[in-house]
C-alpha cells in the first residue's frame, strides 16, 4: 500500500494545517477536538476549541463545571448533545477512572459520546495504537482512489471501507497516518471541484482515470427532514422579559428560550390569537403587540425549524406560567440559548428588546 500512503504522508508533511491539537498527544485535548469537530468546520470549531481549553485546562475542571456553563461556552455550535456527553463523560472520568483519561481502545470506546470513529482518532494520536480512523473525508479519497462503489452508508460498503482502512495503517506511525488521510481529503481531494491536476495520487486514481470524479463517493440514503413552525413570544416588560428552559428529549434539551407557540404551519396572528398558550400572554388589557418578524428558516440535520419572534409589550406586572422565570434586562446574555435565539439578541440587543 505504499503507492498510496508515500504520497499522503509527504503532501501532509508540506501542507498541514496548524491547528493546536496537533502538537500535543494529550487524550483530553485530542477527545476535545474531536467532539467539537463533529459536525463543524475547523474554521469554526478552532475559536471553540481554544475557548475551552482555556476555561477547563484539565478533565476535572471540565467535570467540575455546571451544565449550563458548558452549554452557553457551547452555544453556537449545535448538536447540543455532544457537549452534554462530554460533560458527562469527564465527571465519569474523574469519579471512576482517578482522572486518567483510558490508554486501551476498547475503554475508551465505552465512554459516554464516543463512536468508533472518535475512540480511533484518540487511540492512534494519544496512544500510537493501529487504529484506522475512517471519516467523512477519508471515505471520500478511500472511495474515489480505489474506484469502490459500495455505498459508504450501507453495512456491506462500511466493512469494505474498514477493511481497507485497518490494511493502509498497519506499519505506519498511526496517529499521523489518520490525520494525514482526513487532511488529504479537506483540502486536496474535496467534495466538489477537487484539484485533481495537482493531486500526487492521481495517475493511480480509478475515479480520476474513468472520470467518475464527481459520482464518488455513492451515499445510499439521503436525510429526510421535516418542518416545524416556531413562534416565539418574546414579553418585554420595563427592564425584563421571560424565558423558560426546554427539557424533554427535544431539540435543544437544557438551552433556554423565549415562551414558545409550535404550529403545524405559518399562522396569521389572527389565528394564533385563537391558542390558549397565545392569549394567556396577550390580554388585551395590559399588552399589545409591538412587532412581528418576518419567517425565517434554521437548518438542522433532520429538521427546518421556520420561526419568528413575537414582541408583546407588558404594561403591568402579570402573573405567569410556572415554567417561565423572569430574565433582567443585564442577564439577558448570561442564558445558553440556541443559535437563532443568539442571531435574534445579537442583532436586536438589550436597548432595543428593552426600549
Amino acid at each position: 500500500m505504499n503507492f498510496f500512503n508515500a504520497p499522503i504522508h509527504t503532501w501532509y508533511s508540506l501542507y498541514k494545517r496548524d491547528l493546536p491539537w496537533r502538537k500535543t498527544r494529550n487524550p483530553y485535548f485530542i477527545w476535545l477536538s474531536e467532539i467539537i469537530l463533529q459536525q463543524t468546520r475547523i474554521d469554526q470549531g478552532l475559536a471553540y476549541y481554544l475557548r475551552f481549553t482555556e476555561e477547563f485546562p484539565t478533565i476535572s475542571s471540565l467535570a467540575d463545571a455546571s451544565e449550563d456553563q458548558i452549554l452557553k461556552l457551547w452555544q453556537g455550535l449545535g448538536y447540543y448533545s455532544r457537549a452534554r456527553n462530554l460533560h458527562f463523560t469527564a465527571k465519569y472520568i474523574r469519579q471512576q477512572l482517578n482522572g486518567e483519561f483510558p490508554g486501551d481502545y476498547d475503554s475508551i470506546r465505552s465512554l459516554k459520546g464516543i463512536g468508533e470513529y472518535t475512540a480511533a482518532a484518540i487511540a492512534s494520536i494519544s496512544f500510537n495504537l493501529e487504529y484506522a480512523a475512517v471519516d467523512g473525508n477519508a471515505y471520500r479519497v478511500l472511495s474515489r482512489f480505489f474506484g469502490i462503489t459500495e455505498p459508504i452508508d450501507s453495512s456491506a460498503g462500511k466493512k469494505i471501507f474498514t477493511n481497507l482502512a485497518k490494511e493502509l495503517i498497519m506499519g505506519t506511525n498511526p496517529g499521523m497516518h489518520n490525520q494525514a488521510l482526513m487532511e488529504f481529503g479537506a483540502l486536496q481531494c474535496t467534495p466538489k471541484n477537487p484539484d485533481c491536476l495537482k493531486c500526487p495520487l492521481s495517475e493511480r486514481c480509478l475515479a480520476f482515470t474513468t472520470h467518475r470524479i464527481a459520482e464518488l463517493p455513492v451515499k445510499k440514503n439521503k436525510t429526510k427532514q421535516r418542518d416545524r413552525y416556531f413562534n416565539y413570544i418574546v414579553l418585554a416588560g420595563k427592564n425584563h422579559t421571560w424565558m423558560r428552559k426546554r427539557v424533554g428529549k427535544d431539540i435543544w434539551e437544557n438551552l433556554f428560550e423565549f415562551p414558545l407557540v409550535e404550529t403545524t404551519e405559518e399562522k396569521s396572528i389572527r389565528e394564533l390569537l385563537e391558542q390558549d398558550e397565545f392569549r394567556q400572554m396577550n390580554e388585551a388589557d395590559y399588552s399589545v403587540i409591538e412587532n412581528v418578524s418576518s419567517w425565517k428558516i434554521h437548518i438542522l440535520s433532520h429538521q427546518r425549524i421556520h420561526y419568528r419572534f413575537i414582541r408583546i409589550r407588558l404594561s403591568r406586572e402579570i402573573n405567569m406560567p410556572g415554567d417561565l422565570i423572569r430574565v433582567n434586562k443585564e442577564d439577558i446574555f448570561n442564558f445558553a440559548v440556541p443559535k437563532l435565539l443568539e442571531t435574534y439578541l445579537s442583532e436586536n440587543g438589550q436597548d432595543v428588546l428593552f426600549k
